[in-house]
Order: C-alpha cells, then structure tokens, then sequence
C-alpha cells in the first residue's frame, strides 16, 4: 500500500510539472501579483507581534518589552471602547441593510426594462458615480447640504424663508448622510455582478413561463431571482465578513467637532491612536486593529456556514 500510495504521488508531481512547463507562460504572469500578494499581504503579519509589546522605535519590533494582552485591556476599559463600537457597528449594520439589496432590485428592475437603448443610458449614468473620489465626493456632499449657499439651504430657505439647519453638524444625521450618499455612488456598479448573472439565465425558461401565462413579475419571481441566488449569497457572505471595516477615509473626512461622538469608528480611531493624534501609540493601534480583523474573521466563518446549510453556497 505504501509503495503504491508513493507511485501515485510521484506520478501526481510529474504531471504537475507538465502542466506547469505547458503553460510556463502564464505562471510567469501570476509571479508578478504573488509577489505583491506576499510582500504587502503576507509579510507585514510578521509586526502584529507589536499587539503584544510596549513598542520601541529604538529596540525594534523584536527587542520590545512584552507585555501581552495588556494593550487590548487599555482598549477595553477605555472610555472611547463602547462609543467606536457602538458607531462602527451602527454605520456598518446600515449600510449592510441599505446598500446589499439595492442593487439586487435595481438589476432585477433594469433586466425588465424592454428597451436595450434605455438600458445603456440608465447603466452608464448610474456607474459613473462609483468612479468619484472619496475626497471630491465627500466636497459634494459639504456643497450640496450646505445650510446657507448649498442646495439643501437655498431650497429651504425658498420654501420656508427661514435659515436651513446645519445637518452637517447634527451626529445623528450621520450615520444616514454616510449610507445614502454611497447608495447614489454604488448601486450602479454593485449591480454589474447581478446583471452578468442574470445575463446567463436561459430565455427558453422565460419563453415556456410565458406560454403558461406567468405574468412579468412571476417571471422575476420564480426565474430571474433564483438565477441570482447563489451570487447573492456570496455577496453577502462578504458584506458580512467586512462588517467591521467601515471605509474610515470618507467618515474621517465628515467627521468634526459636532458629530465626533457619532462618527468616531474602529478604523478612524486606530489612525488618531497611531499616527495623527501626537500619541502614536502603535502597540495600542495595532492591538485594536487585530481585534478588528478577527472580529471580522470571525463573522464571515459564521455566515458562510450559515449560508452552506440554509442554501448549499458559499466561499469555502
């Protein structure tokens, strides 16, 4: 048995070989995006390490003094701990809820649509949102809901004679200032994935549905959204395991003063500890960004399970 099993495996190797010196060329093309895979992916693991330390300039990464968990201690018992928390996890869950099914409907709907022409149009204007920076977009929204001279000032201002209130100011309009402006930027490009799926299905499915009289919306029902099903679960298996990860860039640039308690989230937080605040604490900021990432890691473990037993899809 052991002979044999060494045969194989042997066997196994050089047919590997083969393969790889038939196709040496386009594993000469993958060399250059493992390279970069593991020099920015891979090695930088090494300095999580400096969780655990008082972290040194001097002594390095390795010469540090160990202190174990007491840097996730300092970020639990903080004041900041349950203010992050319950902000990050209040804009993410949002805008999970938001922005996931958004563009499912908006592809189903445009997958309706009779007119090809149409499509196009619609298609085109609702992508180029998602190419605007996250610096002009956010100058955008600064513009557009500014309380004086912006749009959302000059019409309440024309309907009531009065001057707008500073929504910019208010923390509690934040979180759906944050979530509506990246639904507009999204939604066209988070739909392409929906519309190639859709693109795929079958038209004899929609012809025979048809001559047994299903209306358009059984037809979307009963064909068109099962289709999608499977995309759907893994976009969503995703959204879940970045739950955690809020883009900090945008909410760091419409943070101020007045909304700071509602606006100051995991990853925002972790830059001022680290880098902009003076303290540049990296033990600290490093402590909180693992315990971000397994968080993270945690939930999409547990909802790709979910989906593999609810609907026989996942990553892995």
């Amino acid at each position: 048995m052991a002979k044999n099993s060494s045969q194989v495996r042997a066997q196994n190797k050089k047919t590997l070989v083969k393969r790889i010196r038939s196709r040496w060329q386009l594993y000469l093309l993958l060399l250059l995006p493992l390279a970069w895979l593991i020099i920015f992916a891979y090695v930088p693991m090494g300095g999580l390490v400096i969780a655990f330390k008082k972290y040194n300039v001097r002594q390095g990464i390795w010469e540090s003094e160990w202190v174990g968990l007491k840097n996730f201690e300092k970020f639990f018992k903080s004041v900041k701990f349950p203010v992050v928390m319950r902000n990050t996890l209040t804009v993410s869950l949002y805008s999970l809820v938001v922005t996931f099914p958004i563009p499912i409907i908006f592809a189903l709907l445009l997958n309706a649509m009779p007119g090809r022409r149409y499509k196009k149009v619609i298609q085109t204007v609702t992508y180029i949102p998602y190419f605007i920076s996250t610096v002009v977009m956010v100058g955008l929204i600064f513009q557009v809901l500014d309380y004086r001279n912006g749009l959302w000032g000059s019409l309440f201002s024309l309907f009531t004679g009065k001057t707008a209130p500073n929504i910019l100011a208010n923390g509690k309009l934040f979180k759906h200032i944050y979530v509506w402006s990246a639904v507009w930027q999204t939604t066209g490009y988070s739909a392409i994935i929906y519309i190639a799926a859709l693109a795929g299905v079958d038209q004899s499915l929609h012809e025979a549905a048809m001559i047994d009289g299903a209306s358009r919306f059984q037809r979307l029902l009963y064909i068109d959204v099962p289709s999608i099903k499977p995309t759907a679960s893994i976009m969503l298996i995703l959204a879940v395991g970045n739950i955690m990860n809020v883009g900090y860039e945008k909410v760091l640039l419409m943070q101020n003063d007045l909304n700071l308690n509602y606006s100051e989230i995991v990853s925002t937080y972790t830059y001022k500890i680290g880098l902009a605040s003076g303290i540049t604490d990296f033990s600290l900021s490093t402590a909180i960004g693992m315990f971000n990432s397994v968080i993270n890691f945690t939930l999409l473990i547990i909802a790709n399970t979910l989906s593999k037993k609810l609907s026989g899809s996942g990553i892995f």
